[in-house]
């Protein structure tokens, strides 16, 4: 699986970061940054739950 992100829609709102701080985290300029596009399957529902928390619906999982 893989994370990817618009960045044109992305606003670091941070909701991503906040629900799996190990694979998002947005600086002091309200940029998001994925920390591990490709994480593992273990982590799927955590990653998953956080994707879909994206108010504006700026990332997404790719198998």
């Amino acid at each position: 699986m893989r994370i990817e992100v618009d960045r044109d829609t992305c606003e670091g709102i941070g909701m991503c970061e906040s629900m799996a701080h190990r694979f998002f985290e947005v600086d002091d300029d309200e940029v998001m940054h994925v920390l591990d596009a490709n994480p593992a399957e273990a982590d799927r529902k955590e990653v998953a739950a956080a994707v879909a928390s994206c108010p504006v619906q700026a990332l997404s999982l790719v198998d």
